[in-house]
């Protein structure tokens, strides 16, 4: 009688004994099983919220950088941004993950042949201060703003649908270092300027001047930010211009040719961001101590930090189950070795080998293992469902006691204010897995399951190796 023969005659004479484990197996591969799937509905959900966070990437100054190194030095911080050098964003354009690229460029400046989108509180505000192009505390600012830019077409607000075309055209990088323009619709209709009209802006020092063609008008639902009470022309979405960040640039002045404020880089795939800046670390030119690379990482941690620490918590559970399933085994094969010597001595007597002996205890665990992978199949998604679910909302509850002050609770603030009065964006986060079961998880738990079934019956087995038929069948008597 071969080996595999007298292990399934051996699997139903002990049916007590082969219910214990398969039901000590399922257990094992269920919690595995619940683990994998929940680790991969993680990284489902990670990359969903990285597309819905789109999959771009800012070079910009590093204003953070600048405050800690004046902080470090003991002196007052001063906030003075350094343009970027085109030649420098023009050397990312060229990586493989790149599919798209923006330049911007921007500044204020005044209206000088029409008429920007007043508010009441402006009127105050100007008897105050004084003469025009000031703001307060002296500092030049214009009454209309003006986005220096490559392309319309993928600015934010284009995208978002916040704002679209009515007449005309985008800009494009076939306008670079033409004198053109696109103005939102209601300051058109307030000055009757159509497409093909020109209108000339000075800059906020009245140093500089541009004559500029209308070649696209567009409308917005943007609305005025609120600066306590006071209302400043520029920022009325009304007064925004888009012009060639070439044209803004003149009329920011000499010292800001070749320049950009900030370069966006769109991802061919979001997965492809850590690779691009870290090819562009280490080799462009870039002067990473001044500028950085901003990947949106800080709304991203914002969205995926409950389920990251959901599949964080998972993953040990897979560790913890998988070391403590093969001792559990273990223990149990040996104490079914030790009960079963009289029957291996008579083997071995009978001139069985021994490696077949522990080849028989090996296919006895493998017909339980694969009665528990038939279970868990079926019943593990289900299991994950409730306990991912459990979870998420559990470290949900707690991200969001700990992190929200006391006076935004019930308020339903999801916005504040940053460095140097910026709005801070802020995103919810994920509050749902999409948990489900992939045949990567199925395959990964029957290698989990294989090896704890190898290994949990060839150390206990291994004792078989040092007896003789003779003592076994000696002790027995």
């Amino acid at each position: 009688m071969n080996f595999i023969k007298r292990a399934v005659l051996s699997v139903k004479a002990r049916k007590g004994k082969t219910f214990l484990q398969i039901f000590i197996f399922t257990v094992i591969c269920l919690l595995v099983l619940t683990g994998l799937t929940i680790q991969t509905a993680a990284k489902k959900s990670a990359d969903l919220a990285r597309q819905s966070l789109g999959g771009n990437v800012t070079l910009q100054f590093d204003t953070e950088k600048l405050m800690e190194t004046q902080r470090a030095e003991g002196g007052r911080v001063r906030i003075t941004r350094d343009p970027i050098a085109l030649e420098s964003a023009e050397e990312l354009v060229s990586y493989e993950d790149v599919k798209g690229y923006n330049f911007y460029s921007s500044t204020t400046g005044i209206a000088s042949d029409f008429e920007p989108i007043e508010e009441e509180s402006e009127e105050v505000i100007e008897n105050e201060e004084s003469p025009v192009g000031q703001g307060r505390g002296g500092f030049a600012m214009g009454d209309i703003s003006l986005e220096g830019v490559l392309f319309t077409d993928s600015i934010q607000e284009f995208i978002d649908g916040e704002s679209s075309i009515v007449e005309g055209r985008h800009l494009t990088e076939d306008d670079v270092n033409q004198k053109v323009t696109m103005i939102e619709n209601t300051i058109a209709e307030e000055n009757e300027l159509v497409v093909g009209d020109t209108i000339n802006v000075q800059s906020a020092d009245e140093e500089q001047s541009v004559s500029l063609e209308i070649v696209g008008i567009y409308e917005t639902t943007s609305t005025a930010t609120d600066m306590g009470g006071m209302s400043i022309a520029a920022l009325n979405p009304f007064n925004k211009l888009y012009l060639p960040y070439t044209a803004v640039n003149e009329l920011k002045g000499t010292d800001f040719t070749g320049t950009i404020d900030r370069a966006i880089y769109y991802m061919n795939d979001p997965e492809n961001i850590n690779r691009f800046v870290k090819q562009a670390t280490q080799e462009s030119g870039i002067d990473f101590s001044t500028y950085k690379l901003d990947a949106n990482d800080t709304l991203y941690q914002q969205m995926i930090g409950p389920i990251d620490n959901v599949a964080s918590f998972s993953k040990n559970v897979v560790y913890l189950v998988t070391i403590a399933g093969a001792i559990i085994l273990g223990l149990i094969i040996m104490m079914s070795i030790r009960e079963r010597k009289f029957e291996m001595g008579v083997l071995l007597a009978l001139g069985e080998k021994k490696w077949k002996l522990i080849s028989q205890l090996i296919v006895e665990i493998l017909v339980v293992v694969l009665v528990a992978l038939g279970i868990s199949a079926a019943g593990g998604n289900l299991v994950a469902s409730q306990v991912g679910d459990q979870l998420l909302t559990q470290q949900l509850e707690s991200e969001e006691a700990s992190e929200t002050p006391e006076s935004f609770r019930g308020a339903g603030m999801r916005g504040g204010i940053g460095i140097g009065g910026l709005t801070v964006q802020e995103v919810e986060p994920v509050d749902e897995l999409l948990i489900e079961i992939t045949s990567e998880d199925i395959g990964m738990l029957a290698i989990i399951s294989f090896l704890i079934a190898i290994i949990s019956t060839i150390l206990p087995s291994l004792s078989l190796l040092r007896l003789q038929p003779k003592m076994i069948l000696s002790k027995q008597d």
